[in-house]
C-alpha cells in the first residue's frame, strides 16, 4: 500500500553545485538549514514517517530555486508521527521558534509543508501556531500525498489485510492497524480518539484540527495513479490518500468560502531519486510552481 511511505528512503547524492553566492548550510540533529543570503521568506519541511532532513532534500529538489528567490529552507528531522499530541504541538512550536530566533531567520512569508505523514504534521502545527498566536505565523501550508484521515487509513488497512494481495501492502497494513489499535483503539468501539488527533475525519466531516487555517493559503498534492495502485496493492480510488485529500479540499473550500485552497492532481510525475516509479513521492510537486505560489 505504502500510503504513509514506510519505504520512502532513497539514495542521497552529494551536492557539487558551485552557485555564487553559496548559501550557508547548517546541520544539527534536529534539522538541516539552507540559509539564503537575502532572506525574504522561510520554507519549513517535514519528512515522511521513516525519513529525515537529508532524505527530504535529496528527494525534493527545492533548495536551489528557493534560495534564488530569497527563501531559506529548514528541513526538520522530526519523523515517525502521524499526528501530534497537544504537548508535542507545544514543543514543536517552541523548537521552531527557537531555531528561527537563533538562526536569525525571516519571520515573514513562512510556508510549511510535508510529504506523507509529514503533511499531517504540517497541517496540525500550522493550525496550532495560528490558533495560539505564536511568534511564528505561517502564510501558507501544503501537503504531499498525506494520509490526512487516520480513520480512513485504518479502514483501508483492514481492507488490504482482507485482500491479502501483496507482501508490501499486507506488511504496512498490519503495522498501521496494530499501531492505531494501540493508540486510539478499534473504531468499532468509538471514533472519538481518531477525530481528536486526525487532521480530517471524512466519516463525520470533522475539521476541528484545521479551523484556524482559514486565512492561510493551502495546497494539496496527490498523484492518484489508479492503474499503478491496482497493480501493486489492488486499491480503488476510495482507498488512496488522494480520495481523502480531495474530500478535504472540497470541504475546506466550502467551510472557508475562498479560493486559496487548491487540490493539485498530477500525472506520471511520481519518481524517487533512484529512478523508481512511485506516485507516492516528493517529485509530484513542481518546485518552480510551488515557489511562485509562495512568492505571489
Amino acid at each position: 500500500m505504502l500510503l504513509i511511505g514506510t519505504s520512502c528512503k532513497g539514495k542521497s547524492k552529494e551536492n557539487n553545485q558551485t552557485e555564487k553566492p553559496k548559501p550557508e548550510i547548517i546541520k544539527t540533529n534536529e534539522f538541516e538549514l539552507i540559509k539564503s543570503e537575502n532572506q525574504k521568506g522561510l520554507l519549513i519541511l517535514f519528512p515522511c514517517f521513516p525519513c529525515n532532513a537529508e532524505n527530504t532534500l535529496s528527494e525534493f529538489k527545492i533548495t536551489e530555486i528557493s534560495v534564488k528567490n530569497n527563501f531559506s529552507v529548514l528541513a526538520m528531522n522530526l519523523n515517525q508521527r502521524l499526528y501530534l499530541s497537544q504537548k508535542e504541538k507545544q514543543e514543536l512550536a517552541e523548537q521552531i521558534t527557537k531555531i528561527v530566533n537563533e538562526q536569525n531567520l525571516s519571520e515573514k512569508n513562512i510556508f510549511i509543508g510535508g510529504f506523507s505523514s509529514g503533511g499531517n504534521i504540517s497541517l496540525l502545527i500550522s493550525n496550532y501556531l495560528v490558533n495560539n498566536k505564536s511568534q511564528i505565523q505561517p502564510k501558507g501550508v501544503f501537503v504531499v500525498d498525506s494520509p490526512i484521515d487516520l480513520l480512513g487509513l485504518y479502514r483501508t488497512a483492514e481492507k488490504n489485510l482482507k485482500l491479502n494481495f501483496s507482501e508490501s501492502s499486507v506488511a504496512e497494513s498490519k503495522w498501521i492497524k496494530e499501531m492505531l489499535d494501540n493508540e486510539f483503539g478499534n473504531p468499532e468501539n468509538g471514533i472519538a480518539n481518531y477525530e481528536i488527533n486526525s487532521p480530517f475525519t471524512l466519516e463525520t466531516q470533522n475539521i476541528d484540527n484545521l479551523k484556524s487555517l482559514e486565512k492561510l493559503k493551502i495546497r494539496f498534492y496527490s498523484e492518484p495513479d489508479l492503474k499503478w495502485w491496482k497493480e501493486h496493492a489492488k486499491n480503488d480510488y476510495e482507498d488512496l490518500n488522494a480520495f481523502y485529500i480531495q474530500k478535504l479540499s472540497e470541504h475546506l473550500k466550502t467551510e472557508f468560502g475562498k479560493n486559496d485552497v487548491e487540490f493539485i492532481k498530477t500525472k506520471n510525475k511520481g519518481y524517487r531519486e533512484n529512478g523508481e516509479r512511485h506516485p507516492h513521492s516528493w517529485s509530484i510537486v513542481n518546485e518552480k510552481d510551488l515557489v511562485n505560489w509562495m512568492t505571489e
